[in-house]
């Protein structure tokens, strides 16, 4: 941006109440300030690939994008916080989020067990990053998988309840969560041997009838389809000027006294360019498709 005049120093001349917000994979100083960087490089390199898979398997990436999603929180939090600061005082501000910087705090299951002396890096598959829960794993159904946590004694004594395991919790290997841990084989053994005699439908029924912390593990298809989140707005379906039909989300944030603006379908790269400049920057009509030219090429 500083080569085309549009750094946080040049747009803060103009107007210093400009808040200038800017993210990349690894910030702006540092030794890896000039690497490349997207999602899947900054998993690998903030230690999420390492950590991601079954023991006996290779390291793999986790699932969705989310190394670009934290960093975009992130520097949503930090664009507000500044709207704020300014509204208080009236000056304006520069910040910047890097994707690694905004990820590196998920680990922190993972980094405990590290910070506590074992260096080695573990993949721990479906079981708890610091291995330090148990029930915590993904269960076999007769149909399908379901997700079983618990944290405490309660749910323990809920899981107990639900599987019908009284011949468990009777066993001094397992009479704590700190021996359940340790023993988590045997544990999740004995516990697939039950869920296996169940659908997934029955299994999380009875868990959840008796209060246990589960989840079906839904395919892509059931959460496109799925009425909690079509009950509340969150996915629709809209007509696209160039897909056609397609499922979009809503915006995860609900204000009680402002309803959310109206969905409009993305536009092509550099639609609103021209009008942006002109209103953001006071731009005047053919300054401002010069410089609409100048990025164009740049992208180009």
């Amino acid at each position: 941006m500083d080569r085309l005049s549009l750094g946080a120093a040049a747009l803060r001349e103009i107007n210093p109440r400009l808040v200038y917000a800017a993210s990349s994979g690894y910030g702006s100083s540092g030794p890896y300030r000039d690497f490349p960087a997207m999602d899947l490089a900054v998993q690998a390199m903030a230690g999420v690939i390492g950590i991601t898979g079954f023991p006996d398997g290779p390291p793999v990436k986790a699932g969705p994008a989310i190394c670009d999603f934290m960093a975009g929180v992130h520097l949503y939090g930090a664009i507000t916080t500044a709207l704020l600061h300014r509204e208080r005082t009236g000056q304006g501000s520069v910040m910047e989020v890097s994707m690694m910087e905004a990820i590196y705090p998920t680990l922190a299951s993972n980094l405990g067990t590290h910070s506590a002396g074992d260096r080695s890096t573990k993949r721990t598959g479906n079981r708890h990053g610091g291995m330090g829960l148990a029930p915590y794993n993904v269960y076999p159904t007769s149909d399908g998988y379901v997700a079983i946590i618990t944290s405490n004694e309660k749910h323990w004594d809920a899981v107990i309840l639900a599987l019908d395991l009284k011949d468990l919790a009777d066993q001094q290997i397992f009479v704590s969560r700190e021996k359940r841990s340790k023993h988590m084989d045997v544990l999740d053994a004995a516990i697939t041997a039950k869920t296996m005699e169940h659908t997934q439908e029955s299994l999380v029924n009875r868990l959840r009838a008796a209060s246990v912390p589960c989840a079906p593990v839904q395919e892509l298809d059931d959460v496109i389809n799925d009425p909690h989140l079509r009950a509340r707005g969150s996915l629709k379906d809209i007509e696209h000027p160039i897909y056609g039909n397609i499922v979009v989300p809503e915006s995860p944030l609900r204000f009680a006294d402002m309803p959310n603006p109206e969905y409009r379908p993305s536009v092509e790269l550099g639609h609103d360019t021209k009008e942006i400049l002109m209103e953001m920057l006071g731009l005047h009509p053919d300054e401002a498709v010069t410089l609409t030219a100048e990025l164009q090429s740049e992208r180009a």
